[in-house]
């Protein structure tokens, strides 16, 4: 092997590389978009700059000094991504329904109107049988690893049902007291 050649395998074995690790790059990113789009709630490190560059409608402080930004994507339908020093921390998507997260010890819910409810503690670990705020009874009941489903029982009986799946919390506005059952089994309820 002459010397030309070496350099010119080195050459190419180094592009080669770089174009490896820039398809990688693109995949992973298209892999967040894609997640981001079918489910409710997700947490991610991807930068701000790599998730989208569309403008938020508006911003929201959060209790744990972290931001909201909160995305119109159409008709009650709203996207929002957590964000803390420049990179996005989880994303929530209504997708036709509130969506929640519990996110160490704050709990956020999304509604459906683009509305963001956000709080600190009060969970309860279930199964079991919590009363919460707003006068509801909520039954938490397992039904499998990482599976969780709340019935919320008001004065009338069964007012609404919401169900963890695929690993991912979910959320609820019952009547202006929000809702949040993690995929854990941490249940908690604010007004």
């Amino acid at each position: 092997m002459t010397a030309r050649s070496v350099r010119r395998t080195a050459r190419t074995t180094g592009l080669v590389a770089v174009a490896a690790a820039a398809a990688l790059s693109v995949a992973a990113v298209s892999a967040h978009a894609s997640t981001s789009a079918s489910s409710g709630a997700h947490r991610t490190g991807v930068p701000v700059t790599a998730a989208g560059k569309s403008s938020p409608e508006r911003t929201q402080k959060l209790p744990d000094g972290s931001t909201a930004e909160i995305y119109r994507l159409g008709s009650q339908d709203y996207r929002v991504k957590i964000v803390d020093k420049g990179s996005v921390l989880a994303t929530l998507d209504t997708n036709g329904h509130d969506a929640g997260l519990d996110a160490n010890d704050m709990f956020i819910v999304l509604t459906l109107g683009g509305e963001v409810h956000a709080w600190m503690g009060g969970g309860h670990q279930g199964p079991g049988t919590f009363k919460v705020a707003g006068g509801w009874t909520v039954k938490v009941a397992k039904l499998g690893e990482l599976r969780y489903r709340a019935r919320i029982i008001g004065h009338d009986g069964v007012a609404a049902t919401i169900e963890t799946k695929d690993q991912h919390d979910v959320g609820l506005d019952a009547n202006g007291v929000y809702i949040v059952l993690s995929a854990g089994g941490v249940l908690s309820a604010h007004e």
